[in-house]
């Protein structure tokens, strides 16, 4: 796959089939529309296209260099399109001439019922489907995806988040949230207390679930490792603010400082807690480690 950040740097005449959003989490309804330019990639001998706008929100689901490691080897291209007033404000027409047919030369526009676009978002799929003939496009629409008479989206998906329920998360997303990040050195007050901890700066703009612990899984160096994790501030030994996701993997000794890590949060165990004293802290975070060790039957 070829990831290419901004519509003046794509530079490709083959025909294509693409498909637009801002595929925010690419949860299982993003993933229909992934699945079917795939399809007609190999169908009709096109290339096909992700283009994910990029709306510069401080508040999502995924990162654009995690879509990047999700889509690596589903499409041709993946283009990150910034939000910029020059989109923002192209008439509907002009956005079908100069992008899907001018930039992307498509053969095949997929796209949600939802999909609005142009100034005022004046375009819609009726205006796609008027214009298919005139510009020489198939038009190919796909019906929301539910989950339990709930249409999946990213706005359903950040509520379920917002309440802890990792589970269903997973199961909207059709994988895990978590981050991925670079082991950087704290406190070491876990090393001190028996459980050795690997600490990620949590990323700005990346939705912070409830704070607290989790059973998690984590990937580093080719291996997967069972853990727990916290997401918090450190409020027993620390005053800042700051984000951290503080990991500790069963049966893993190694020096893990620069190694880049993803951590997977399988399910929410409590809420951070502020303790009397370090003693009160290690007794509790004992507990939780015998807890994930039964469950991930260790």
């Amino acid at each position: 796959m070829q990831y290419i950040r901004g519509l003046e740097h794509y530079d490709n005449a083959r025909k294509t089939a693409v498909t637009f959003g801002k595929f925010d989490g690419l949860h299982k309804g993003h993933m229909t529309l992934v699945d079917t330019v795939k399809k007609l990639q190999d169908k009709d001998d096109v290339d096909s296209v992700v283009c994910a706008f990029d709306m510069d929100s401080p508040a999502l689901l995924m990162l654009p260099q995690e879509r990047q490691i999700h889509l690596e080897d589903e499409v041709d291209y993946l283009v990150d399109c910034p939000f910029t007033d020059e989109i923002r404000q192209m008439r509907a027409e002009d956005f079908i001439r100069n992008i899907i047919i001018g930039t992307f030369h498509a053969a095949y526009v997929v796209v949600g019922t939802d999909f609005q676009f142009g100034y005022n978002k004046e375009g819609d799929i009726y205006m796609l489907a008027q214009y298919q003939e005139r510009y020489g496009y198939r038009l190919i629409v796909l019906e929301k995806i539910r989950y339990e008479n709930h249409i999946i989206s990213s706005t359903y998906t950040k509520k379920i988040l917002g309440t802890g329920n990792m589970d269903l998360v997973g199961r909207l997303l059709g994988y895990s949230y978590g981050i991925c990040g670079t082991v950087e050195h704290g406190h070491k007050l876990g090393r001190t207390l028996g459980f050795p901890t690997m600490n990620i700066a949590w990323p700005k703009r990346k939705i912070i679930p409830p704070r607290g612990v989790y059973l998690c899984r984590a990937y580093m160096d080719g291996y997967g490792y069972n853990g727990i994790a916290n997401v918090g501030v450190r409020p027993t030994v620390s005053n800042e603010e700051k984000v951290w996701l503080e990991t500790f993997l069963f049966d893993y000794d190694a020096d893990a400082y620069g190694k880049e890590v993803m951590v997977e949060l399988i399910e929410f165990v409590r809420p951070e807690q502020k303790f009397e004293n370090k003693e009160e802290l290690k007794a509790r975070v004992d507990k939780d480690i015998a807890s994930g060790r039964q469950y991930f039957k260790i």
